[in-house]
């Protein structure tokens, strides 16, 4: 079995300060055997990280649509935000990504989504993530949850970490996997490991966009 973050950042997000060295060594430290890298609507952090550490890395990104955000791993083709969900998903589909939703009920994110959106793009995605480690309200993951449940859809787990002390903050334990369609004959075995990070650690993500504000 493996422990894989599937949401974390680098300083290639807007919102991120976080080297890919960093992210990196952090993970190392954590015990995390695989992070999947989803900056903002760029895969050029996940791939300097994936030079560095092939074997941990796995490419993805997080992708503002024109509903909500979609998040991806094994992306081989950057995917740019402001297209419809089912744009986005075709896109990410014709390079053999394994598709998934972020925090999609998350009431304090821009990117959460609204029911009647998230319904018709259930059919077409590979999981929902269930445990987002930064809602500040517990019941927006029990309420992905709950979706993913009712759809018949697996649930994913990760950090979302914008800064490194955050990265393994929730994560999921699967079995052994090569490539997206492994992730996908295993990701219904995931067992979720995690805690929701304290509430400041947003203030983390507003000073990093301030400060490249800034500069």
């Amino acid at each position: 079995m493996i422990r894989i973050d599937f949401h974390t950042h680098t300083s290639a997000s807007r919102d991120s300060l976080t080297t890919p060295e960093a992210l990196i060594r952090t993970a190392r430290r954590r015990g995390l055997d695989r992070i999947v890298v989803t900056d903002h609507n760029t895969i050029a952090g996940a791939r300097a990280a994936h030079v560095l550490d092939p074997e941990l890395v796995i490419v993805g990104e997080e992708i503002m649509t024109t509903r909500g955000e979609i998040l991806a791993a094994f992306v081989t083709e950057e995917v740019p935000p402001g297209l419809s969900p089912q744009e986005t998903i075709r896109r990410l589909r014709e390079q053999g990504a394994f598709v998934s939703v972020s925090h999609p009920f998350d009431r304090w994110r821009s990117g959460a989504w609204k029911l009647d959106d998230l319904l018709q793009i259930a059919p077409l995605v590979d999981a929902i993530e269930v445990f987002n480690a930064r809602c500040m309200v517990a019941g927006d993951n029990h309420r992905a949850a709950e979706f993913a449940r009712r759809h018949n859809l697996p649930g994913t787990a990760g950090s979302d970490a914008h800064a490194a002390f955050e990265v393994g903050a929730a994560c999921l334990v699967v079995p052994q996997f090569t490539g997206p369609d492994g992730l996908r004959e295993v990701i219904r075995e995931g067992k979720i490991q995690g805690r929701l990070s304290p509430f400041w650690v947003h203030f983390a993500s507003r000073f990093a966009s301030l400060r490249k504000t800034v500069v």
